[in-house]
């Protein structure tokens, strides 16, 4: 197969022969110094079978998002390969991330103070670019740099805040709190939009009931054994 991508958890591959394109989930796992952390933006080690993992995970998921009627990217999966099949989409490098309440990364941007609540939830977008430090965008300008069209950015913040719903609400039958999540959206020609890359602990951080944040490898291994 023909190597489209590699990123710091997954390398994308497109089958020559039939046009078919997969995401091969790696072990390797996002944080710094040693600690694991899915808001960081380099690759912090690597877990033997995590890549699998987190392919359950998010079959499990993408399931569920389908479900509620959420559009994603997913078509199926081998979990013994560690391959998800998934539509062929240009997916513009953007982030859209919720909160449930302050933490992390935003308390230092906006100098706030941990576990503020937020009603009615807040969203935003960021721009998907190590070099210079994920900075917020702006619908206006995400119709100038020509990543979205007109209306497109209020859709996937209403696609953004459906995933939230349903993965909330899932997580508190497993006594998860969720904190907050990103996701990356995907378009096809026809201007329909999808949920793409993965819905796993990468991308979220939740609260157990002792009011611990755990972090993604530990928390994949807790839903993992909720959902065998």
């Amino acid at each position: 197969m023909k190597e489209l991508y590699d990123g710091k958890t997954k390398t994308v591959f497109q089958d020559e022969s039939t046009g078919t394109v997969w995401l091969l989930f790696k072990d390797s796992a996002t944080g710094e110094d040693g600690v694991f952390d899915p808001g960081s933006n380099t690759v912090g080690g690597s877990v033997p079978g995590k890549g699998k993992d987190g392919l359950e995970v998010s079959q499990y998921y993408f399931e569920l998002m389908e479900q509620n009627g959420v559009p994603t990217h997913y078509l199926g999966a081998d979990l013994d390969q560690g391959l998800m099949q998934v539509r062929q989409l240009t997916v513009p490098p953007l982030e859209f991330v919720l909160r449930y309440e302050s933490a992390g990364s935003m308390c230092r941007r906006f100098d706030l103070p941990e576990r503020l609540p937020f009603d009615p939830v807040y969203t935003e977008v960021t721009l998907k670019s190590d070099e210079q430090g994920d900075p917020l965008i702006t619908d206006r300008l995400c119709q100038m740099k020509g990543l979205l069209a007109p209306g497109q950015y209020d859709q996937a913040l209403a696609i953004l805040e459906k995933v939230g719903a349903v993965l909330k609400a899932d997580l508190a039958k497993m006594d998860l709190d969720l904190i907050d999540l990103k996701i990356e959206i995907g378009i096809d020609e026809a201007g329909q939009m999808y949920v793409v890359d993965e819905i796993t602990p990468d991308i979220w951080r939740v609260r157990d009931q002792n009011g611990q944040i755990p972090n993604q490898i530990d928390c994949t291994r807790l839903l993992l054994e909720k959902i065998r």
